[in-house]
């Protein structure tokens, strides 16, 4: 598994999201100026977001995009799986043909595709936003509904 641009441009462009709309609709040409990511693509990528209801959108002249829930709901799992599909390094339905087989998939592909969920479940868009205002030493508001 690897994750790709869609999937690391979408998660940041969401944590943008949250440190700047401040309650307020963003414009995607904001986000894609501060963050360097084509205009076209943040439109790609927000479009299945919009539609997996993980942001909310308005258009017109005071438009733009807002996060749909609270960042500590929304966790860095869920943007990644809506933008990327499962997050799997084997498929866990994947047939196995021989007992060798079988005993790595339950020992070895299980354990890391379960450690893969564990830790993107466990990081919310909060955790993100208040790691980077400690980073930046930024006071930036977060935008809470």
């Amino acid at each position: 598994m690897k994750i790709s641009t869609k999937g690391k441009y979408g998660l940041r462009a969401m944590v943008d999201l949250a440190i700047n709309s401040r309650g307020e609709h963003l414009a995607l040409s904001v986000i894609a100026e501060r963050e360097d990511i084509s205009v076209n693509y943040l439109e790609q990528v927000f479009s299945i977001l919009r539609k997996a209801k993980l942001v909310k959108s308005i258009k017109g002249p005071q438009g733009g995009y807002i996060l749909a829930d609270k960042p500590s709901n929304i966790k860095a799992g869920d943007i990644l799986r809506v933008l990327e599909g499962d997050l799997e390094v084997v498929r866990r339905d994947e047939n196995y043909h021989n007992d060798i087989e079988k005993c790595i998939g339950k020992r070895v592909w299980q354990k890391i595709n379960e450690s893969i969920d564990s830790i993107v479940d466990s990081v919310s868009l909060e955790d993100l936003v208040n790691d980077f205002n400690k980073l930046s030493g930024s006071k930036a508001s977060m935008y809470y509904i």
